[in-house]
C-alpha cells in the first residue's frame, strides 16, 4: 500500500497511546517529551519524506472529492487508516509533535521545514471527506498550524546578517535596517515580546526552503477552505483573517495580481497573492454570515492602507517604502474588487472603512497624501447615494476638534474634487443632493477652513483653494469665482470656525461640538458669501503672523489673480510685491515664486510686469543668498537671456518682447529699481555671462524703437565688458547731438555709456566730443537730470591718471560753465527789473548747472559766487555790490527782506548752496545756523524739506559739526507736513545706520512717537526701520530706553536720573504725550517695545522698574503730588501689561493653540521636556524675586497709599489682581507680613473669577448664531489608542457652557418642538441601510440607545461581538428627536475589590 508506506517514517505503530492520550489532554497547547528512541527516529525525518506522504494523502483526497461514494473503500483514506490498524488520534499527535518543535525560536532550518510540512498535512487531512466523523479537527491544533508561517519564517534575519557583518563596512550594516523593518511587520498582534539574541544563522538556501515549505502550507489552507466550512467557527474565521492579512507583507508580490472568484491555488505565484485570495474566501457565504466576515477583512485591510501595524497597543506607523506602498494599492484594490462583486452587501462597510481611514489618520503629509488618494479610489466605487451620505459625514468630519481630522478632511477635499461630478438625478434621497456638487466641496467644507483655529490647517485650505482653479472641472472654477467675484452668486457657508448651517431647501441642518440635535434656525439667518470680505479675508491672511499662512494665502492670491477671479489692478499686486521682502525666508521665495508664475500667465500686462520689477529686482540685494540667487535666475531667464539679434524684418516672440516691455518699464516708471538692477550686472559679470555676442546683440537693439531699454542694459554692462565696437555707440551720439527731438532717458544712458566707454577714445574724438558736449549744456535747454549726466561724463572724457591734469582740465570746462551761470545770476539779481522778467525753469537749470560743476572745481567758487546764490534766498542785492559785511548767522534767510522769486526757485538755490559748502568748511560754519532756523521758522514745504536732506548729508561729511543741531533735525520728526516728517524718518535711519548719529538726548523718544503719527504708513514705515534696521545693531536699545519713556513722554522731571536732557520749550510741547488724552498712544508705545523684548529684558526691566520707580515712590523720593500719582498709576498699569509676563511661561505647552502633534519622536520629546524644565526654573526664579523685591515695596507702598487716600490704590490693587493670578493658591504665602492685603486679593480674585463666569454664561445662548468653542480633546484621544472597528465616537464636551447649553436645551425642549417642525430636521433614520450592520459598540452597557453618529447621526462602525454579547438582541436602538431620552443606565462592571468585599459578606 502507497499510503502506508509513506506513513512509516512517522512510527504511528510505536508511539506509545499513553503519550498520544496525553497529547490529546494537553489540548495541543504544549509539546509532549517521547520515547529517547522514537523521538531520535522522528527527528532524523526529511522533509521529503513529508512530500511524499502529502502527495500520496493529496491523490488520495482528490479521488475521493470526485468519487465521494462511501463504499469505495479503496479510496476511502479513513477506511485505508482503519483497516491497517492506523490510529487516527497518533497521526495527529505525530503531527503536532513536528508541528510544536518548529515554533521555538531556536529550531534548526530542518525543524521549522518539517513542521510547515506536518502542518500542510493535518490542513490536507482536514479537507479531506469524513475528517469531521473521524475526530481529526481540534480548533487549537487547527490556528497552530494555519499560524505556523509566522513562528517558522524567521524575524530577525536582519538583525543576524548585521551582527554576523560587523567587521564589514557600515554602510553595509546600515542597510540591513529595512528587512528588520520589514520583518517586524510580521508580527502577531498578540504575541509577546521576544528576546532579541537568536543564535541560529540561516543561509539563503535555508530561507528558501522554509519560504516552499511556507507557500506549500498556504495553499494547503486555501484548499481547505474551499472544502471545509468554518460557519459555526467565527473564532476561527477571525484567526485566519489576522494571518492573511499579516502574509500581505511576506515578500513582494510577482506581477500585477487579479482577484476573480475562482482561481486554481496552485497556480498562485506569490504569498501576498495567495493572502489576498484567502481572504477573499473567508468573504464567501459558506464560512460564516458575510457581513461579519466583511467586517473583519476590512478591519484588517484598514491598518494595510494606513501603513500602520495594528497591534493592540498603540499603531505604529510603517516606513512607507516601495514595498509597503505596493501592498497597500493591492490591498485598495482588492477592496474595490470586493465592492464589485458583493455591491449592496459591500457598501455600508466600505462607508465604515473610508471613515476609519479619516478618523486614523496622522498628521505626516506623506500619509496624508497616500491616505487621501486612498479615499478618493474607494469612493469611486460608491453609489451616488452612498458617496453623498460619506459627503456629508466629511463635512462635520471637517469641523472636528482635532487638528489632523480637520486638515486630512481638506486633502480628502482636493481628490474627490479631481473625480467627476455626480449627477444630481442619480441619488435616490432628495435631501442628501445638496452634498453632491463640487460647490459644496469647495465653498461649505474646503473654503470654511480659511477661519479654522489652526495655522496649519488654515494654510493648507487656502493653498488647496488656489489648486481648485487648475482643476478641469468648471464647476470648481465657478464655485470659486463665486466666493471672490462680486456678481458670483451668494452661497451659505458656516459662520466662524465652530458653527455653520447647509441650506437645503427652506430648513437648515446646524451641526456643533455637542451630540445631534435640530436647532431652531431661521432660512435667512444664514450668512451670506461676500466676496469683498473674502477676499479682503485673504489679503489679511497674507500679512499673518504664521509663516506658512502667509505662504498658503500668496498661493491662493495668485490663482485668483492669474485666472482673473479678482481684479488684476496695482492694489493687489502690490502685496504680492511687498511679501518679496517679507521677514521669512521661506515666504520671500514663495512671493518670488507666485510672481513668476503670475508673469509666465499674464506676459502682456502691463501691471503684472511692474509687480515683477518691484518684487524681484530689489530681492537680487537680500540679506539671504538663497534668496538672492532666486532672484538673480528669475531676472537672468526673463531678461538676460532673451537678448536676441535684432533686425527691421525679425518677428521676436512673446519672452523677447516681455524683455523689452520689462526694460521699457524700468526706463521710465521704475527708475528708482535700476540700482538694484547695477548689482545683478556686477554679478553676471563675474559668472562671465556678460559675452561679446551678448554685447553685440544688446547694441542691435539701440536703434529700435524700444531702444530706450538697450540703452539701459548697455550703461549697466558696458564697463563690465570686454573692447566692443564703438562705431554703433558714436554714431547713436551725433544723432542725439543733432536731434531736436530729444528722449530725456535714453540720452542719460548715451551720456552714461560714453562715460564708460571715454578711456577707450582717441584724443581727437575725446575732444569732439567735449566740445559738442560742452556747446549742448550750454544751451541750457537739457534737462536737470541731463545737465548732472553731462557734467559727470564731462569729467570722465578728462579724467587721467595724473590728478593735476585732470583737475586742470574740470577747472578749464566746469570753470567755464560756474561763470556763465554766475553771470547770469547777477543779471537776475542785480538788475532792477530782473526778477520781473524771469524765466523760472531757465533760473532753475543755471543754478542746478552751477551746483554740479561747481562740485568738480571748488577752486573757481568765489565769494560773490556765493553771495549770489546767497541772494537768490534773500533780497541783499545792496551788500551784493558792496561785498564788505557778511549777513547775520544768526537769523534765517527767510526773516530777510522777502524777495519776488518763486518758491521752486529757492529750494534749488538751497541745493545749490548746500554743494558750495560741501567743499568749503567755512561755508558749512556761517550757515548750519541759518538751516537750523530755516527749519523751525520756515513757510516753504518744499525749502525746508530740502534743508533736512542737505543737512544730513552735511553730517556725513561733517559730523562733529552737525551733530550739535541734531534736535534741530529731529525736531522735524513732528512736523505738520507728512512729506517732512517721511523724509527726515529715512534720513536719520541712514545716520543711525551707519553710526553718523547716536542715540544722545530726546532722539530716541522722537522715534518712538513716530509709532503713533496720524499717517498709518509713516507709523508702519517707522516701525519696520526700528526693528529691521536700527535694533539688529543695538538689540539692547529697547530696554535701555524703557523706563525713561514712562518719565518723558509724562513729561516728568522730578526724577534725579531721568528726563534730565536739555529741550526748548518748543521741543518740550511739540513731543509731549502727557495726559488722559494721550494715554493710548503711550501704550502703544509700551506695549510695542515690550513685544520686542527678550525674556532677560522683561525679567530685568520689572526688577529695575521696582527698584527706580516703585522704590523712589515707597521711600517719598518722589512727591505723591497730581504729577507723581500719574506716574505711579502708568507704572502699575506697565506691570499689568500681558506683554510684561515672560513668553517661556505664559506660552502654550505644545505650540500654537489648536495645533496637535500626531506623531512623537525623540526629538520632539526632547524639546517638550527641555521647554517644560525651562518653564519651571523660570516660574521659580520670577516667583523668588517677587517675594524678595516686589512684595515688601507692594506692602510698602500700599500703606502710604492708603495714608495719602491716593487713588492710585485702585491702580495697585488692579496690577496684583492680574499678578496673582499666576499665584491663585499662594496669595497666603505671597502676603505674609500682610494679612489683610493678602484678604483683600484673594476677594478681588474671587470676584474676577464670578465675573468671567457671568460674562460665559451670558455668551451662552440657545440661538443658532452661538458660537461653541470646540471641546478639546482628552489626553487619551491625542494617543493612538488601539481601534475596534466601530463607530468613533466625539469627545465628551467637558466645558461648563457646553453643559449648560445641554441643560438649557432638553428643559426647554416643550417649547420649541412647535417651531422645529417647521424650521428644522430631525432625525428619522440612520443614514445606514436597514440590516446593513446587526450588533451595537462592545463597548456600550446594554440596553442603552446609542448616538450612533461622529458627532452627529451618519453612519456606524461596529466593534467584534464578545463572549458577554451571547444571547443579545441585535437591534439597533434609534430613537427620533421627538422622543425623550431615557436616563443612562449604570456601567456593568464591578472592581475585583468590591467583588471580593461582596463575596465575603
Amino acid at each position: 500500500m502507497e499510503l502506508l508506506s509513506a506513513l512509516q517514517f512517522l512510527k504511528l505503530r510505536e508511539v506509545p497511546q499513553a503519550w498520544v492520550d496525553a497529547v490529546w489532554d494537553l489540548e495541543f497547547i504544549e509539546r509532549k517529551a517521547l520515547n529517547d528512541n522514537i523521538e531520535e527516529e522522528l527527528t532524523a525525518s526529511e522533509d521529503k519524506a513529508f512530500r511524499n506522504l502529502y502527495k500520496c494523502l493529496k491523490g488520495y483526497a482528490a479521488n475521493q472529492q470526485q468519487s465521494p461514494d462511501k463504499h469505495e473503500a479503496s479510496q476511502n483514506v479513513w477506511a485505508i487508516l482503519g483497516e491497517n490498524g492506523v490510529p487516527v488520534k497518533s497521526l495527529v499527535a505525530v503531527l503536532s509533535f513536528f508541528v510544536l518543535a518548529g515554533k521555538t525560536k531556536a529550531a534548526t532550518v530542518q525543524q521549522r521545514v518539517c513542521s510547515l510540512h506536518a502542518a500542510s498535512l493535518y490542513l490536507l487531512l482536514l479537507g479531506i471527506p469524513g475528517s469531521i466523523a473521524n475526530k481529526v479537527f481540534h480548533e487549537v491544533l487547527f490556528e497552530t498550524c494555519s499560524d505556523m508561517t509566522s513562528h517558522c519564517w524567521p524575524k530577525d534575519t536582519g538583525k543576524k546578517r548585521k551582527k554576523d557583518s560587523q567587521k564589514s563596512s557600515q554602510a553595509e550594516g546600515k542597510r540591513s535596517k529595512p528587512q528588520r523593518k520589514d520583518t517586524a511587520e510580521m508580527e502577531v498582534d498578540d504575541a509577546e515580546e521576544e528576546d532579541e539574541e537568536e543564535e541560529v544563522h540561516f543561509s539563503g538556501q535555508d530561507l528558501m526552503k522554509i519560504r516552499d515549505a511556507v507557500a506549500l502550507l498556504i495553499q494547503s489552507l486555501l484548499r481547505l477552505l474551499h472544502i471545509f466550512p468554518l460557519k459555526d467557527r467565527p473564532q476561527s474565521t477571525s484567526h485566519l483573517t489576522q494571518i492573511f492579512s499579516k502574509l500581505l507583507y511576506f515578500e513582494p508580490a510577482i506581477g500585477e495580481l487579479t482577484f476573480d472568484a475562482e482561481r486554481d491555488a496552485n497556480k498562485l505565484r506569490s504569498v501576498p497573492e495567495m493572502a489576498f485570495y484567502g481572504l477573499q474566501l473567508l468573504c464567501s457565504p459558506k464560512h460564516g454570515d458575510q457581513k461579519e466576515s466583511l467586517r473583519r477583512v476590512f478591519h484588517r485591510l484598514l491598518y494595510v492602507i494606513l501603513m500602520m501595524k495594528g497591534n493592540r497597543g498603540k499603531p505604529t506607523l510603517l516606513t512607507p517604502s516601495q514595498a509597503i506602498l505596493t501592498t497597500r494599492d493591492q490591498a485598495i484594490t482588492f477592496v474595490s474588487n470586493l465592492v464589485d462583486e458583493l455591491k449592496e452587501v459591500a457598501l455600508p462597510f466600505l462607508q465604515i472603512l473610508l471613515q476609519h481611514i479619516c478618523f486614523q489618520m496622522v498628521e505626516k503629509s506623506e500619509f496624508r497624501s497616500h491616505g487621501s488618494q486612498a479615499v478618493g479610489m474607494l469612493t469611486s466605487k460608491m453609489t451616488t447615494t452612498n458617496y453623498a451620505l460619506f459627503i456629508q459625514w466629511l463635512f462635520k468630519f471637517s469641523r472636528h476638534s482635532k487638528m489632523v481630522h480637520r486638515l486630512f478632511s481638506v486633502d480628502v477635499v482636493m481628490v474627490l474634487l479631481k473625480q467627476p461630478e455626480r449627477k444630481l438625478e442619480e441619488c435616490q434621497d432628495p435631501e442628501l443632493v445638496c452634498f453632491l456638487p463640487h460647490k459644496f466641496l469647495i465653498q461649505t467644507v474646503l473654503f470654511a477652513r480659511r477661519m479654522d483655529e489652526s495655522p496649519t490647517v488654515q494654510g493648507h485650505a487656502l493653498a488647496c483653494l488656489a489648486q481648485c482653479l487648475e482643476l478641469p472641472s468648471l464647476n470648481a472654477s465657478r464655485a470659486v469665482h463665486n466666493l471672490f467675484s462680486a456678481t458670483g452668486t451668494q452661497t451659505a457657508l458656516e459662520d466662524e470656525i465652530t458653527e455653520g448651517s447647509l441650506s437645503s431647501q427652506q430648513t437648515q441642518k446646524t451641526y456643533r461640538t455637542l451630540p445631534f440635535r435640530t436647532v431652531e434656525i431661521s432660512c435667512t439667518d444664514s450668512p451670506g458669501c461676500d466676496a469683498k470680505e473674502n477676499l479682503a479675508l485673504l489679503l489679511r491672511r497674507v500679512k499673518d503672523s504664521k509663516t506658512n499662512i502667509r505662504k498658503a494665502a500668496l498661493q491662493a492670491l495668485m490663482g485668483l489673480l492669474k485666472h482673473n477671479v479678482i481684479p488684476i489692478n496695482w492694489e493687489n499686486l502690490s502685496i504680492l510685491s511687498e511679501r518679496c521682502r517679507d521677514p521669512a525666508v521661506s515666504v520671500k521665495k514663495k512671493a518670488l515664486q507666485c510672481v513668476g508664475e503670475l508673469l509666465a500667465a499674464k506676459p502682456e500686462s502691463s501691471v503684472v510686469q511692474k509687480a515683477w520689477l518691484h518684487g524681484v529686482v530689489p530681492a537680487v540685494l537680500d540679506s539671504e543668498s538663497s534668496v538672492q540667487d532666486k532672484a538673480l535666475e528669475a531676472v537672468d531667464q526673463v531678461l538676460l537671456s532673451q537678448v536676441k539679434p535684432y533686425s527691421v524684418s525679425s518677428h521676436m516672440d512673446a519672452s523677447q518682447r516681455l524683455t523689452w516691455d520689462l526694460l521699457g518699464l524700468l526706463c521710465h516708471e521704475c527708475q528708482n529699481l535700476s540700482r538694484y538692477f547695477s548689482r545683478a550686472i556686477t554679478i553676471w559679470s563675474k559668472q562671465n555671462k556678460l559675452t561679446p555676442m551678448f554685447i553685440t546683440n544688446l547694441i542691435s537693439h539701440t536703434d529700435a524703437d524700444h531702444g530706450a531699454g538697450a540703452w539701459l542694459l548697455l550703461s549697466k554692462v558696458v564697463a563690465l565688458s570686454p573692447r566692443l565696437a564703438y562705431g554703433k555707440i558714436l554714431d547713436a551720439w551725433d544723432c542725439m547731438i543733432c536731434s531736436k527731438d530729444i528722449n530725456v532717458i535714453t540720452c542719460g544712458y548715451i551720456l552714461c555709456v560714453m562715460g564708460d566707454i571715454a578711456q577707450h577714445l582717441n584724443d581727437d574724438t575725446k575732444n569732439r566730443i567735449i566740445d559738442d558736449l560742452i556747446s549742448w549744456v550750454k544751451t541750457f535747454t537739457l534737462s536737470l537730470e541731463m545737465i548732472s549726466a553731462a557734467v559727470e561724463t564731462l569729467y570722465q572724457l578728462g579724467r587721467s591718471d595724473y590728478i593735476k591734469q585732470t583737475q586742470a582740465f574740470l577747472n578749464q570746462h566746469c570753470g567755464e560753465l560756474v561763470s556763465i551761470c554766475e553771470a547770469y545770476l547777477a543779471s537776475v539779481i542785480l538788475s532792477e527789473k530782473g526778477s520781473q522778467n524771469l524765466n523760472e525753469e531757465l533760473m532753475v537749470k543755471h543754478l542746478h548747472t552751477l551746483g554740479v560743476a561747481s562740485l568738480h572745481c571748488p577752486a573757481k567758487v568765489s565769494k560773490r559766487t556765493v553771495l549770489l546764490v546767497e541772494s537768490v534766498l534773500t533780497s541783499h542785492s545792496d551788500k551784493l555790490a558792496e561785498c564788505q559785511e557778511e549777513l547775520p548767522a544768526s537769523l534765517p534767510l527767510s526773516q530777510f527782506r522777502a524777495n519776488s522769486l518763486p518758491t521752486i526757485v529757492r529750494a534749488h538755490g538751497m541745493i545749490t548752496l548746500a554743494k558750495l559748502c560741501l567743499q568749503h568748511e567755512e561755508l558749512v560754519q556761517k550757515y548750519l545756523p541759518v538751516f537750523a532756523r530755516e527749519l523751525e521758522a520756515g513757510t516753504e514745504v518744499a525749502v525746508r524739506n530740502n534743508v533736512v536732506v542737505i543737512m544730513c548729508d552735511l553730517c556725513v561729511r561733517y559730523t562733529n559739526v552737525v551733530d550739535h543741531y541734531i534736535p534741530n533735525i529731529s525736531a522735524c520728526l513732528r512736523d505738520t507736513e507728512a512729506v517732512i516728517r517721511e523724509q527726515t524718518l529715512i534720513m536719520l535711519t541712514n545716520l543711525l545706520q551707519e553710526e553718523f548719529v547716536k542715540w544722545k538726548g530726546s532722539l530716541f523718544f522722537r522715534f518712538m512717537e513716530v509709532l503713533v503719527d496720524p499717517v498709518p504708513a509713516i507709523a508702519s514705515l517707522c516701525e519696520y526701520c526700528l526693528l529691521h534696521r536700527l535694533l539688529k545693531k543695538n538689540p539692547e536699545m529697547f530696554s535701555q530706553h524703557f523706563i525713561e519713556c514712562i518719565f518723558h513722554f509724562n513729561s516728568y522731571s522730578q526724577h534725579k536720573s531721568y528726563n534730565k536732557f536739555a529741550q526748548s520749550e518748543r521741543e518740550k510741547v511739540l513731543f509731549s504725550l502727557k495726559g488722559a488724552q494721550y494715554r493710548e498712544k503711550r501704550f502703544r508705545i509700551y506695549r510695542f517695545l515690550l513685544e520686542n523684548f527678550t525674556d532677560a529684558q522683561r525679567f530685568n526691566i520689572t526688577n529695575k522698574i521696582n527698584q527706580t520707580v516703585l522704590a523712589f515712590f515707597a521711600d517719598e523720593e518722589l512727591p505723591l503730588d497730581a504729577d507723581g500719582a500719574e506716574i505711579l498709576a502708568e507704572t502699575f498699569s506697565i506691570l499689568s501689561l500681558k506683554e510684561m509676563k515672560l513668553r517661556a511661561i505664559c506660552a502654550p505647552a505644545g505650540g500654537a493653540a489648536g495645533e496637535e502633534p500626531e506623531e512623537e519622536n525623540m526629538a520632539t520629546m526632547a524639546k517638550a521636556v527641555l521647554q517644560a524644565a525651562q518653564k519651571k526654573v523660570v516660574s521659580q526664579v520670577q516667583k523668588k524675586t517677587f517675594i524678595e523685591n516686589t512684595v515688601p515695596l507692594i506692602i510698602s507702598l500700599k500703606n502710604l497709599l492708603e495714608q495719602k487716600r491716593s487713588p492710585v490704590l485702585r491702580d495697585l490693587m488692579g496690577y496684583l489682581q492680574v499678578t496673582m493670578q499666576d499665584y491663585r493658591n499662594e496669595v497666603n504665602e505671597f502676603f505674609s507680613g500682610d494679612e489683610q492685603l493678602a484678604a483683600e486679593i484673594e476677594y478681588a480674585l474671587k470676584e474676577a473669577e464670578k465675573r468671567e463666569l457671568e460674562e460665559q454664561l451670558h455668551n451662552c445662548s440657545l440661538t443658532g448664531n452661538a458660537k461653541i468653542t470646540p471641546a478639546q480633546d482628552s489626553p487619551e484621544s491625542r494617543t493612538h489608542l488601539p481601534f475596534v472597528f466601530a463607530t468613533p465616537q466625539p469627545p465628551r464636551p467637558n466645558s461648563l457652557c457646553a453643559r449648560l447649553i445641554h441643560t438649557d436645551r432638553r428643559m426647554c425642549r416643550s417649547r420649541q418642538e412647535g417651531h422645529v417642525q417647521s424650521k428644522s430636521i430631525a432625525l428619522e433614520r440612520t443614514v445606514i441601510p436597514k440590516g446593513a450592520v446587526n450588533y451595537r459598540a462592545i463597548s456600550t452597557p446594554k440596553g442603552v440607545n446609542v448616538n450612533l453618529t461622529f458627532n452627529e447621526g451618519v453612519s456606524a462602525i461596529f466593534s467584534d461581538r464578545g463572549s458577554s454579547l451571547i444571547g443579545e438582541t441585535s437591534i439597533l436602538h434609534v430613537r427620533s428627536n421627538e422622543q425623550q431620552a431615557p436616563g443612562l443606565r449604570q456601567w456593568n462592571v464591578q472592581s475585583p475589590l468590591r467583588q471580593k468585599r461582596n463575596s465575603n459578606d
